[in-house]
């Protein structure tokens, strides 16, 4: 006889041994099925089929960890189903007390004047375990972790995130169970609720975590109203700041800029199809929020105002974040005599639009690019070098090798003739003679400075091994 088809488990199995009469070595297969479907327990009603219970079928339940209760024949089965009935009405009232009191409690934190810590506070006692509040790129934000293994659930909450707020965790160990949920009211979670309780959570508990994710979720939507309000005010101001009226965007922000600040731009190498904004950018917004005095976003690109000091620093935190910056050329005098709340040609303006430029030439190898250092490289540094050794194939296709290192000294000693007759060991004449062959070929004057920066730039990038190796 096989009863397990029909049982859900944590039932109280009641049976009179009729089907059993004679069984030996069955025993063990058979408590083996109840363990195996859950069963909270076995009872065996003797004095009828089975005078005692049998020896192998107490073995079978000491040695596989099954409760067996020996039901006299005096003892009706229904007896044992109404008082087990009254019980679980017990229990289950007794549970919708307790989740009611915890739900009650929950509430009362949440009225605070830091619902967030108060709620999480309140959720760990509930729970006898742990409980805080990640951000989704895993900083704690509330509550403690405690015994939570933070950088496993930071792992799992980069794959979770993708799925928005669809997506949930549970991660069951001897003795401690975690769970993670995503709180916010829109799609893209706002943070992660994370709890760990010593065991299995009961009803009432499990209760007090949904309650307890619903509250924070609301707490979220306030806050995330406040932060799109000063967000709006940030934007404006950025705007001011662009037009040189630095002293209204001050009092719109409620702080003073600092001297010669510097703009960095920021966004992520790709861009998806299914958000406006990637969850990377969002990311740095708050990153850049918390370090500098001003950040925004403009059509999904990231714009933050820093110290000229805080610059390298800020922008390495983008970029760990997976985005490409650009740092724009400081703004303020610098040698110009210049008021540092100018715009224009060396204001904030002209910061940002060197930011964007620098931006527009990171790469994944080079994530973060420095206004600075494109200045310093000079025009090379920002072509593509694939695009230029095409460019300078072409434009000195025509030419010989001998003509090649001919414009090549020409070039370095600035068009003198005598030098390059000098260091080549020609007659002047001849000199002359192959620049007017080279510049038959260029089909201009190498006199003209524009031919010259050409023909320079080309030969940048007709030596192996890249500009500057000549």
């Amino acid at each position: 006889m096989d009863p397990t088809p029909y049982l859900e488990g944590e039932e109280l199995l009641l049976t009179t041994g009729l089907a059993m009469s004679g069984w030996r070595g069955e025993w063990t297969a058979y408590v083996t099925r109840l363990r195996d479907a859950g069963v909270a327990g076995l009872g065996l009603g003797t004095g009828l089929t089975h005078r005692v219970p049998p020896r192998g079928l107490i073995r079978a339940c000491e040695e596989l960890g099954v409760n067996l209760i020996e039901v006299p024949r005096l003892t009706a089965f229904v007896a044992i189903s109404r008082r087990a009935a009254d019980l679980l009405e017990k229990e289950e009232s007794q549970a919708a007390r307790t989740a009611l009191e915890l739900q009650r409690q929950l509430t009362a934190a949440a009225a605070g004047s830091d619902p967030a810590t108060a709620i999480l506070r309140q959720l760990s006692k509930s729970l006898n375990g742990v409980g805080c509040l990640l951000a989704p790129n895993g900083q704690v934000l509330a509550g403690s972790p405690g015994a939570v293994e933070l950088e496993e659930i930071r792992n799992r909450i980069k794959t979770m995130r993708p799925q928005g707020r669809h997506a949930a965790l549970t991660l069951s160990e001897p003795g401690f169970v975690t769970v993670v949920q995503p709180i916010g009211l829109h799609q893209r979670p706002e943070s992660y609720l994370v709890t760990g309780t010593p065991g299995r959570p009961t009803e009432p508990q499990r209760r007090a975590v949904g309650t307890a994710g619903a509250l924070l979720s609301l707490v979220s939507q306030q806050q995330r109203d406040q932060t799109d309000t000063r967000r709006r005010v940030a934007a404006r101001a950025f705007a001011l700041l662009l037009t040189d009226d630095q002293r209204t965007a001050e009092l719109l922000l409620d702080i003073a800029l600092p001297h010669n600040p510097t703009i960095l731009a920021a966004h992520a190498p790709t861009a998806s199809a299914e958000q406006s904004v990637d969850d990377a950018v969002v990311d740095g917004l708050v990153v850049a929020e918390a370090a500098c005095p001003l950040a925004v976003l403009v059509e999904g690109e990231l714009f933050v105002v820093s110290t000229a000091e805080g610059a390298e620093r800020i922008a390495a935190e983008l970029a760990r974040l997976g985005l490409l910056v650009g740092i724009g050329n400081p703004a303020g005098p610098q040698g110009h005599g210049r008021s540092p709340q100018t715009a224009g040609p060396d204001g904030l303006g002209a910061s940002r639009e060197t930011a964007v430029l620098a931006l527009a030439q990171a790469t994944a190898a080079s994530p973060v690019v420095r206004w600075s250092q494109l200045v310093r490289e000079g025009l090379s540094a920002l072509v593509d070098d694939h695009l230029a050794a095409a460019f300078a194939a072409s434009y000195l296709e025509s030419l010989t090798e001998e003509q090649l290192e001919v414009l090549r000294t020409f070039l370095r000693h600035h068009g003198s003739r005598l030098k390059v007759a000098e260091e080549l060991g020609l007659h002047r004449n001849t000199v002359r003679n192959r620049v007017r062959q080279i510049e038959a070929q260029l089909g201009d004057s190498l006199d003209n400075p524009q031919v010259r920066m050409t023909a320079w730039f080309a030969l940048q990038y007709s030596v192996a091994g890249g500009p500057g190796r000549w």
